[in-house]
């Protein structure tokens, strides 16, 4: 993140964040020159603009930032995280225009501008540092890039770096650095810990499934999360076309998003008893594979008739589901990319969740909203459970019809949680196009709004 917080305010530039309709009353506080440098280089407020305004006698060169207008400010993220890249290098300081209750927001997204997935090309040196206004926590802010930054880094790699195997990795070495306990079960010793449908769907790799289980925090309320992590989904047998294939290194988006939140729970000290469980494996095909029509056996004791081997999401979750159930946390919440249903209905920014819990619903759905993280409200609808109970075992993972997709995905999850308030979260992990602060690639989808709710959602 080459974009941060900058100590040392004595050679900063001044910005000026300017609203597209507030220009006129700005302009009317300057000095002529000023007035007449911004008046050639037509610089109109709107957003994303940028302009440096020569010294002049005894006042130092200072910046402009185009904030634009409301309504071309509500359809993005990061206002002026846009304004942000086309500043030179340098340290800026906030000098007027930027409203308190964004500051904290403008802030993140001025640190997170800066993000690039590099790994596998010529670095940037640019550096273009803030120092942030008044009031801003710089430590939060840092540990929620620092999140949204590793979780994009994880769903970024290909697979080829990005395996089962490595993916566990990753989780070791986050729990490392945070002093987390963490084992991992792998290949046959899946089923001999019970573990049978996280097995059944990664048996077909050649890099074997396994299940990561990682623990941190003596005191509070028991928080488990739960992601998915199929590292490479082929759809198996029931194969995915080229085009359906050429996302699936993102299909452990629910991993990185939970090991996302996990960093900032963890950094930021929260007092919860906290349990990560991510069943990772890659969707393969080989004679290994499983077939459709079969009837699997699950952690919990319910069979499976599996209907598309396409629908191995829900089948890995499952297993995982049901062991933190074992341990009657007090909040079970489950991500993962699970349906393009969700998307359908809601698109790519919002993120569909799943409770029964009407205060959960509220607690997530204001914080969404207070960190502009947008989720939204799906019902687990009882008038469904038909759909998900075949003729041959006790549930189908792949309904017929194809109607309401996402929510009979979610009414499979919630048949292997007990003993706990269970919260499941449909993301989609990627940005299609280029945004200010968010590139095309892995992005966060929910995890803001996750640990912004947890205060409320933990009784913390």
């Amino acid at each position: 993140m080459p974009h941060t917080f900058a100590e040392d305010a004595q050679d900063a530039i001044d910005l000026h964040v300017i609203d597209a309709q507030s220009l006129d009353d700005w302009l009317a506080a300057q000095d002529a020159v000023v007035v007449e440098w911004v008046r050639q280089n037509d610089f109109a407020g709107n957003l994303g603009q940028t302009l440096l305004v020569p010294a002049n006698g005894d006042r130092h060169v200072i910046a402009l930032a185009g904030y634009g207008t409301a309504s071309k400010r509500a359809r993005t993220h990061f206002p002026l995280a846009s304004a942000a890249t086309k500043l030179p290098t340098g340290t800026y300081r906030i000098a007027s225009g930027l409203p308190e209750e964004m500051a904290e927001s403008e802030c993140l997204g001025w640190v997170l501008s800066g993000y690039r997935f590099d790994r596998y090309k010529q670095k940037s040196d640019k550096t273009v540092s803030l120092v942030p206004p008044d009031g801003v926590d710089t430590a939060k802010v840092t540990i929620m890039a620092e999140a949204e930054t590793m979780i994009r880094d994880l769903v970024n790699t290909p697979t080829s770096d990005m395996s089962p195997e490595d993916l566990a990795a990753a989780a070791t070495a986050l729990a490392e650095t945070q002093g987390a306990e963490i084992c991992t079960i792998v290949g046959d010793d899946l089923l001999a810990q019970n573990f049978p449908l996280i097995h059944t769907v990664g048996r077909a790799s050649a890099t074997p499934p396994r299940l990561i289980d990682m623990r941190w925090g003596q005191h509070g309320p028991k928080l488990t999360l739960v992601g998915k992590g199929v590292c490479f989904d082929t759809g198996g047998l029931n194969m995915k076309s080229s085009t359906g294939m050429s996302l699936m290194k993102k299909d452990m988006g629910g991993a990185a998003h939970v090991l996302g939140i996990a960093r900032m729970i963890m950094a930021m000290n929260l007092p919860v008893q906290l349990r990560v469980l991510i069943p990772a494996v890659e969707n393969s095909v080989s004679s290994a594979s499983f077939r459709p029509g079969d009837i699997l056996n699950s952690r919990k004791g319910l069979t499976v008739e599996n209907n598309n081997t396409d629908a191995e999401g829900r089948l890995v979750l499952a297993d995982a589901l049901a062991l933190a159930s074992e341990d009657k946390p007090d909040l079970i919440l489950s991500m993962a990319t699970l349906t393009g249903a969700a998307r359908i209905a809601v698109g790519s920014d919002i993120v569909p969740f799943f409770t029964d819990d009407d205060d959960d619903a509220q607690a997530l759905s204001d914080a969404g909203a207070r960190v502009d993280d947008p989720v939204w409200r799906l019902p687990f609808h009882e008038g469904y459970e038909a759909k998900i109970e075949p003729a041959n075992a006790d549930l189908d993972n792949a309904p017929s019809g194809g109607f309401a997709g996402s929510i009979t995905a979610a009414l499979f999850l919630r048949r292997f949680v007990s003993n706990a308030r269970y919260v499941h979260l449909d993301i989609f992990a990627w940005q299609s196009a280029n945004a200010p602060a968010r590139p095309r690639g892995g992005v966060g989808t929910g995890a803001r709004a996750v640990f912004d709710a947890l205060p409320s959602l933990l009784k913390l």
